[in-house]
């Protein structure tokens, strides 16, 4: 899979930094002092400073203790490998290669098992990978150039030509959407989630200055669509991540599951599969 001009050129650009430089990048990105980080690693302050000023060059190992104190990204981690002198140390393959298989029939496994309910798997740029009958119901009536691939499911849910005009909470569910979107810019540093915001942030809403926040005593922002039948159905979502992984491609990849809100959606859902079922 090949990257995006951005993303690609920040890869070229770190492929060339000094190892030390992206630490301290890591380091302050997570709004940490050298004290900090050596407490963390049970280093001197002088070792983190040695190697972040390059004049010390980590070992494989203090190098992999640091990018776990700092939470560094697998695709990141094997960046700063190269920058050290060492070979990455993370495979990074496409969903279908043979050596996936067995993570490629969870995951098919886990769509198809959530259903009547929504479920998709998406990639670290929220591109849709997968997604079972109900996704695909969902988006029943949207323009084909808004699908054609590579789909990224936050942009098709804000587009004005999208899903945008069957959120009925578009304004607080926009909001929450690009929350989540700059914590994860942020977090990661990456380009290309930050031009994706800026993006989305630019997309008309009517009431997007008087978003009413969730109270306290809510347990998550819900999605509410307009259903066909001029109904609405009210959703929540999880996200599910593969523990430990050790493949890029993996650790990159989320399954976005919607739960039914209320026992109304609930039982329109099972309805219309049940009706599928038969039609079929």
């Amino acid at each position: 899979m090949s990257e995006p001009g951005a993303l690609g050129y920040r890869s070229a650009m770190n492929a060339t930094r000094p190892v030390g430089e992206q630490l301290r990048d890591w380091r302050q990105r997570r709004r940490l002092t050298q004290l900090d980080l050596a407490g963390m690693a049970d280093i001197s302050t002088r070792h983190v400073s040695f190697i972040e000023t390059g004049r010390s060059l980590p070992s494989r190992a203090m190098l992999l203790r640091l990018a776990d104190r700092l939470d560094v990204p697998l695709r990141e981690r094997n960046q700063l490998m190269t920058a050290a002198g060492l070979a990455p140390m993370y495979a990074q393959r496409s969903l279908d290669d043979p050596a996936l298989h067995e993570a490629h029939a969870a995951i098919q496994l886990v769509l198809h098992g959530h259903e009547p309910y929504p479920a998709l798997a998406i990639d670290r740029h929220w591109n849709l990978l997968a997604a079972n009958r109900a996704v695909e119901r969902m988006l029943e009536g949207i323009p084909t150039d808004l699908l054609q691939p590579p789909i990224n499911v936050l942009r098709l849910s804000l587009h004005p030509r999208g899903l945008a005009p069957l959120i009925v909470n578009l304004a607080q569910w926009r909001a929450h959407l690009l929350h989540r979107l700059r914590h994860q810019a942020d977090a990661t540093g990456d380009p290309v989630l930050s031009e994706l915001h800026d993006e989305l942030a630019a997309y008309p809403c009517a009431d997007a200055d008087e978003v009413e926040l969730p109270t306290t005593l809510s347990v998550a922002v819900p999605l509410r669509l307009r259903s066909p039948d001029g109904g609405e159905h009210a959703y929540i979502s999880t996200t599910t991540v593969f523990g430990t992984p050790m493949d890029v491609t993996l650790a990159e990849l989320a399954i976005e599951s919607f739960f039914p809100a209320d026992a109304a959606t609930a039982n329109a859902l099972r309805a219309l599969q049940a009706a599928e079922s038969q039609a079929g």
